[in-house]
């Protein structure tokens, strides 16, 4: 993962020009670092990307006796032992929405440790600690805390679901731009159909005109976002 980001690439281009000693190169290569920078920061192009990539909510309004919403939106502030909320954190803000709403019966929160290192502190036991907090009863919560990736999302909480209610209506909620590989991994392992809801979209909807011609440092994070999902997507594929 290291390798899919775009400012990586312009900082080796940038740091071969000055090695090189013939003048025709080091300016092919400057030339080439500033039209990746162009191209990677401007905000526009990968918004209306994302837009392309990203699902759309579920056409059909329904009511799904359990939703299972994946990990990754929060981790441990070591500050004060509490939950810290991600730039993924819709993904449980919308459950309890839904929630409220009277359209999904049950929360399945899946999520083990993604830490190589430290796999004590389990991100569905936060998010449970959380959802506890704000006065979610514990008769609606399932909890899912050994996956460590999407694949893994998929396989224990679709048991968990099978062992409990078989025939269980399922919505999947996660992030907009995760939902074609969430797609791909569940469909394969589920027995039923399972609808899926998109959470923090990052495709723009409304444009400034800034947006056009200004680097945007934000942008570069994105594509690290969007190459990440696509060379995940090929990997899950193969994988799953």
């Amino acid at each position: 993962m290291f390798l899919l980001k775009p400012i990586l690439w312009i900082c080796l281009l940038l740091i071969l020009a000055v090695c090189k000693k013939y003048e025709p190169n080091r300016k092919r290569l400057l030339f080439a670092a500033l039209a990746l920078l162009i191209f990677f920061s401007n905000a526009f192009i990968v918004g209306k990307i994302f837009n392309f990539y990203e699902s759309g909510y579920p056409q059909k309004d329904r009511k799904y006796d359990v939703a299972i919403v994946l990990g990754g939106f929060s981790g441990l502030n070591k500050r004060n032992n509490k939950i810290a909320f991600g730039s993924s954190g819709d993904r449980l803000f919308q459950a309890i929405e839904l929630y409220k709403n009277g359209k999904i019966g049950k929360i399945l929160l899946s999520s083990g440790s993604s830490n190589l290192i430290d796999k004590k502190v389990k991100e569905a036991d936060l998010a449970v600690a959380y959802l506890k907090l704000i006065g979610i009863p514990d008769s609606t919560i399932l909890i899912e805390n050994q996956s460590r990736n999407t694949i893994e999302n998929a396989k224990f909480s679709l048991a968990l679901i099978e062992k409990q209610k078989p025939q269980a209506s399922v919505l999947v909620i996660t992030s907009a731009w995760h939902i074609p590989r969430t797609k791909l991994i569940f469909n394969k392992q589920s027995k039923n159909k399972l609808d899926y809801y998109p959470t923090d979209f990052r495709g723009v909807v409304e444009y400034e005109f800034g947006d056009f011609i200004i680097p945007n440092a934000s942008a570069l994070g994105s594509w690290e976002i969007l190459l990440k999902e696509w060379v995940g997507y090929v990997v899950d594929g193969i994988r799953s």
